[in-house]
């Protein structure tokens, strides 16, 4: 029996958990292709971006230089939080130190919450998958037995059918989660390397502008 024999002979709860699980697998599979494509690309372009950023002769030329280089963002709104005029009030209030610490730092979260899309995704599905596909499992057994029962009498060979197919959602369920949990944590080293970079050169960009 394939697995539109199994979903066809289940009720609406059983169905219910196969649609689920197919569409935990589909959006984590589009996070983790569409996330590694970003930031092996994001990667190189940060490397490249600083690199480029230093060698300007001026902040103004280096931030000309990204546009051709930060293809994905992460590096420019950096620089260009430093050039907000916070003037006449509070964010510009204190030393050249602090408003350039506290424009740097909100420019930083949001590029890092840019980089951490799709991450929530990929660990609610490693996390709730396999207990979603232990729903279908006892639901189906349940569903199996009920049947069993109506039928009079009662033997092995009558057990054993129904109730390895609804093993198949447990089994469903971790080939769902697996994936997701592998993609979550890859990808989460890849985004741990990116940040440390961004935040590297935010604290050397700081320490520049502060001494101008």
């Amino acid at each position: 029996m394939n697995g539109w024999d199994l979903l066809r002979q289940s009720d609406a709860v059983g169905a219910g958990v196969a649609l689920v699980l197919l569409a935990m697998s589909v959006g984590s599979w589009v996070v983790i292709l569409w996330k590694a494509w970003l930031l092996l690309r994001a990667h190189n372009d940060v490397a490249r971006s600083i690199s480029v950023f230093w060698q300007a002769p001026s902040v103004d030329d280096g931030l000309r230089n990204l546009r051709h280089f930060d293809r994905e963002g992460l590096v420019g709104p950096l620089v260009e939080s430093t050039q907000v005029t916070t003037a006449g009030t509070l964010a510009g209030a204190g030393d050249r130190s602090q408003q350039l610490t506290r424009l740097l730092r909100d420019a930083l979260h949001s590029v890092l919450l840019k980089l951490q899309a799709g991450q929530v995704l990929l660990a609610t599905v490693g996390a709730t998958a396999p207990f979603v596909g232990l729903l279908g499992t006892v639901w189906g057994i349940y569903h199996a037995l009920m049947g069993i029962s109506g039928a009079g009498q009662i033997s092995i060979d009558k057990i054993a059918g129904p109730v390895g197919e609804s093993l198949i959602m447990t089994a469903a369920g971790l080939a769902v989660a697996i994936p997701a949990v592998l993609g979550y944590n890859v990808l989460g080293r890849y985004i741990g390397r990116i940040e440390a970079d961004l935040e590297g050169f935010a604290r050397d960009l700081r320490e520049l502008l502060v001494t101008q």
